[in-house]
């Protein structure tokens, strides 16, 4: 497939080698512009470019930055792209560690549904649970012993099919999570947060999450502080 990644983080540039390394026809993309990639893009074969050429002629999208920065994505930046365009949302919502208060999440859309609403095309929430240096290194076989499970919510099932697809390709089971307003289920602060569990204790975690957001992960007066220092 040609993906465009948004982003070049922690999971960013996991996905951009593990991606490569599959076939995948990769083009990486970060706010700092893509001479700032070009280590990246000569480690991988991936090729380096602007925001705006990471999505177009693209069959898959990932947006990979922090739940802050989505606001400073060029305006109408999915404008012009096929309907058809599947766009993964792998983000979190750290108020009181880095992003400060977002209304919209903190009046009680999930994460990806504020994304969504932000870039004004639906998206599917993946990769958000599993720590960058698991997903680079823990993959495994399909039917391996213990092989992660990672979840996987959307509104669009055929778009959420091939991202279950892809996960399956990285060594990884995926688990239908439900439609995008279900997705609290894999937030921070469920049960399957950040955990490395199979299928069948992904779908435990999540028929046991809760969608309250505890304090921890409400945004405060101060907020944001830092992950060392939570305001």
């Amino acid at each position: 497939m040609k993906i465009g990644i948004i982003g070049a983080g922690n999971i960013g540039g996991t996905l951009t080698r593990r991606l490569t390394s599959l076939g995948h026809k990769v083009s990486v993309a970060n706010s700092r512009g893509p001479e700032t990639l070009a280590g990246l893009a000569a480690e991988t074969g991936a090729t380096a470019v602007s925001v705006p050429e990471a999505v177009k002629d693209q069959d898959l999208v990932i947006v990979t930055i922090p739940e802050k920065h989505i606001l400073d994505l060029p305006a109408g930046l999915f404008a012009g792209t096929p309907e058809n365009l599947i766009v993964i949302d792998t983000g979190n919502y750290y108020p009181r560690q880095r992003d400060g208060r977002i209304d919209g999440i903190e009046a009680g859309l999930t994460e990806s549904r504020w994304v969504e609403q932000q870039l004004g095309r639906p998206v599917i929430k993946a990769f958000n649970n599993i720590y960058a240096k698991h997903l680079m290194d823990l993959g495994r076989p399909a039917g391996a012993a213990g092989r992660i499970a990672l979840p996987v919510a959307g509104d669009n099932s055929a778009a959420k099919m091939v991202v279950l697809r892809l996960i399956d390709e990285l060594g990884f089971d995926g688990v239908d999570a439900g439609g995008i307003d279900e997705s609290w289920r894999q937030q921070p602060d469920t049960p399957v947060y950040a955990t490395d569990f199979d299928a069948d204790g992904v779908r435990r975690a999540l028929s046991e999450a809760k969608k309250e957001r505890s304090a921890e992960w409400r945004a405060t007066a101060n907020s944001p502080g830092s992950f060392e220092a939570p305001a």
